[in-house]
C-alpha cells in the first residue's frame, strides 16, 4: 500500500511579510509534526490580498522566484523538515508580473514555477491589473519519495473553478489536486456568499476525476473583504476527510491510500470512456 499524508493551512494575514512568513512557518511545522509530507499554504500568503484595489505602488512587492522572501523562507523550511511546500507568490519576471507558484521539494529546491492560467477581474478581485495570464501551461510535479512515480497537480485560486484545469492535470498524470486560494466576500453584492459554490466546484473535480482535492483558503477581514476559510481535504469520492470553519486558524491533515485511489479511478471508467474526438468545441474560441 502506497500512502501519502497531506495538509492544508488556514490563517489570516497582515501587511507585514515577515510576520506572515513566521505564522505560515509555524503551521508548516505543526503539519510536519503530524506527519504531513505535502503542506499547502493559502494563495499569496506574503501579505494582504492586495488585488482588491488598483495601486501601481504595489508592483514593488513582486520579486523573481530566486529572490522572493516567501519562496526563500519556504525553501529553507522544506529542506529542514523534508517536506514539499507548494508556495504561492507575486512574481516579477523582467517587465512582466505573474500570480505564481513555486513547487518546493523536500530537498529545498524549486522544482519549477507554475503561473496562474485564469486571471479574474471583478470588484474586489482585480487581478488583471497586476498579473499577466500564465505562460507555463498546466504542470504536474513529483510526489515525495515515499510515493515514487506519483505526481501532484496544483492550480491557483481562479483555476479551481475550471473543470478543464483539473482534467488537464489528470491527463498529465496527477494523482492529487491542490488549490491554494484567497477568496471571500463579494464587494458588489454583500448578499452573495460563494463559500458553498467554491467547495462544490472542487468537490465536483474530485468526483469526476476520482481524485483527492486539497484546498487552502485564508481567513480574516482585510479592509472591506472578509475571507471565509472553510479549507478542506476530500478523498477520491469527494467525501470530506478534514475541514476548517470560516474563522478557524489551523492545520488539517489526511492520509491517502494512493493504490486504492488508482483502483477506484480505473473502476469508474471515466478515463476509459472519454471521447476526445468529440471535444473539439472545447478548444474553439468562437
Amino acid at each position: 500500500m502506497t500512502q501519502i499524508t497531506v495538509a492544508a493551512l488556514q490563517l489570516g494575514f497582515s501587511t507585514d511579510i515577515d510576520a506572515n512568513i513566521a505564522n505560515v512557518s509555524r503551521l508548516v511545522r505543526e503539519a510536519a509534526a503530524q506527519g504531513a509530507q505535502v503542506i499547502l499554504p493559502p494563495e499569496l500568503f506574503e501579505g494582504e490580498y492586495f488585488c482588491r484595489v488598483e495601486d501601481e505602488g504595489l508592483f514593488a512587492n513582486a520579486a523573481p522566484v530566486t529572490e522572493h522572501k516567501a519562496v526563500l523562507a519556504m525553501q529553507a523550511l522544506a529542506e529542514a523538515l523534508k517536506v514539499t511546500i507548494p508556495t504561492s507568490f507575486f512574481e516579477a519576471d523582467g517587465p512582466h508580473h505573474y500570480n505564481s507558484l513555486a513547487m518546493i521539494g523536500p530537498d529545498g529546491e524549486v522544482q519549477g514555477v507554475y503561473r496562474k492560467s485564469h486571471i479574474p477581474d471583478g470588484p474586489g478581485y482585480e487581478e488583471k491589473f497586476y498579473f499577466r495570464p500564465g505562460n507555463t501551461g498546466f504542470k504536474v510535479w513529483p510526489a515525495p519519495p515515499s510515493a515514487p512515480g506519483w505526481k501532484l497537480g496544483v492550480g491557483v485560486c481562479w483555476d479551481q473553478w475550471y473543470p478543464e484545469t483539473a482534467r488537464a492535470m489528470m491527463l498529465m498524470g496527477a494523482e492529487l489536486l491542490f488549490y491554494p486560494t484567497a477568496i471571500g466576500s463579494e464587494p458588489h453584492d454583500t448578499s452573495l456568499d460563494t463559500a458553498r459554490l467554491w467547495r462544490r466546484a472542487m468537490v465536483g473535480h474530485a468526483v469526476s476525476n476520482v481524485v483527492p482535492v486539497i484546498a487552502a483558503n485564508r481567513i480574516g477581514t482585510e479592509h472591506d473583504q472578509t475571507f471565509y476559510g472553510t479549507s478542506f481535504i476530500t478523498d477520491e469520492r469527494g467525501d470530506i476527510l478534514a475541514e476548517l470553519g470560516r474563522e478557524e486558524e489551523g492545520v488539517i491533515v489526511a492520509t491517502l491510500d494512493l493504490d486504492r485511489i488508482r483502483r477506484h479511478r480505473a473502476a469508474f471508467g471515466f478515463f476509459r470512456d472519454r471521447r476526445p474526438e468529440l471535444y473539439g468545441r472545447l478548444v474553439q474560441d468562437i
